[in-house]
């Protein structure tokens, strides 16, 4: 977390996917699934992304990790250009970069048994043979919860959460530096996604893991993330601390995001924001800030249809694509002035103001 170089980099990040219509499949558009991403990822740290489905999440985690190739922009891991690599260099990145897929089910193949499936990694890669290769197999399997003799069985015979662990097996076999866990919980029960949860932190904690953790579940998020990304159509449209985020968040749709989380208490009112409208088509995304047409900004105006707003800071750490946020550091004086309880605008924490 304290290195000066990020672990991971990504700069200008896009993926469009053609479409073709006719005997000749001519391409006549693009659906613009990435569009123009860019963060870093700190060594040891857990960036959350969030956002609606189709937003994007799933499509930046796999072009970072090269399952489907990048249409253009910059990935750098630990200073080497991901982009550039051929197959044999890639394929050696893969031990330091990998995934946890969303489906516990389609991503285990049904035929091989699940000591054949971790053990799969340590194979290609050359990393353990035969009996030194079933000691490894039984030890991940106790790191993840599950039984060494588990090894024989198949994944049919497990539930849903149990599979998770064995993916979450599969991708710690290589000891990769990072991972993306792709909405590793979003298919299990509430009690079992807890379990998963706070299994990801300890390994995280034990093996100084770095984690992209693209998530619907605001809750889960909130528990995990060290940062937060918000994803709109494509774009990153706010990207701060989880503190921060959940505390005082400055883009409308993270707003409206929020708002709509469940409270526990069930006789708390809480107030929801309720976007108008349906989610843009990612192959005719509006012009200017995609988020306008539902915006509920009260000084949303033309302009907002005109001028894409870029990613930028607008409060120590928290980036905000929006330009009805302008940048507001109060200083201490002007917070007493203010009465130092509730200001009449933002004001920064006094660690960040003196800084």
């Amino acid at each position: 977390m304290n290195d000066a170089q990020p672990l991971l980099s990504v700069r200008n990040l896009k993926k469009e996917f053609p479409i073709k219509k006719g005997v000749l499949a001519r391409q006549v558009g693009a659906v613009k699934a990435v569009n123009d991403v860019s963060f870093d990822v700190a060594r040891g740290e857990t960036l959350g992304v969030v956002g609606e489905s189709g937003c994007g999440k799933t499509t930046t985690g796999r072009a970072i990790l090269r399952l489907i190739e990048p249409t253009s922009g910059e990935i750098k891991f630990e200073g080497r250009d991901v982009r550039s690599m051929g197959t044999s260099e890639l394929r050696a990145l893969r031990r330091e970069m990998q995934i946890i897929f969303q489906d516990p089910v389609s991503s285990l193949n049904p035929r091989m048994t699940v000591g054949a499936i971790i053990r799969e990694g340590l194979t290609i890669h050359k990393l353990a043979e035969g009996a030194a290769a079933d000691a490894r197999v039984r030890q991940l399997l106790q790191e993840v919860g599950l039984r060494p003799e588990y090894a024989n069985r198949y994944p049919h015979e497990f539930s849903g959460g149990q599979r998770q662990r064995i993916g979450i097996a599969r991708a710690l076999s290589v000891e990769p530096k990072f991972i993306v866990c792709d909405e590793p919980v979003s298919a299990l029960d509430v009690s079992v996604q807890a379990q998963v949860i706070n299994l990801l932190g300890d390994l995280q904690r034990d093996r100084d893991l770095t984690y992209m953790f693209i998530a619907h579940d605001l809750s889960v998020v909130e528990h995990i993330a060290d940062r937060v990304a918000v994803m709109y159509l494509g774009k990153v449209v706010e990207l701060a601390t989880a503190d921060d985020l959940y505390r005082e968040p400055l883009m409308p749709y993270t707003q409206a995001l929020l708002s709509a989380v469940p409270v526990a208490d069930p006789h708390a009112r809480k107030d929801r924001i309720i976007l108008q409208g349906d989610v843009p088509s990612p192959a005719n995304p509006p012009s200017g800030c995609v988020f306008h047409p539902r915006c509920h900004h009260p000084a949303k105006d033309a302009a907002c249809a005109k001028i894409v707003p870029p990613l930028e800071e607008k409060a120590a750490g928290h980036l905000v694509a929006c330009i009805k946020q302008t940048p507001t550091v109060i200083t201490w004086e002007e917070q007493k002035q203010a009465g130092g309880v509730h200001p009449p605008e933002r004001y920064l924490p006094l660690a960040a103001v003196h800084a």
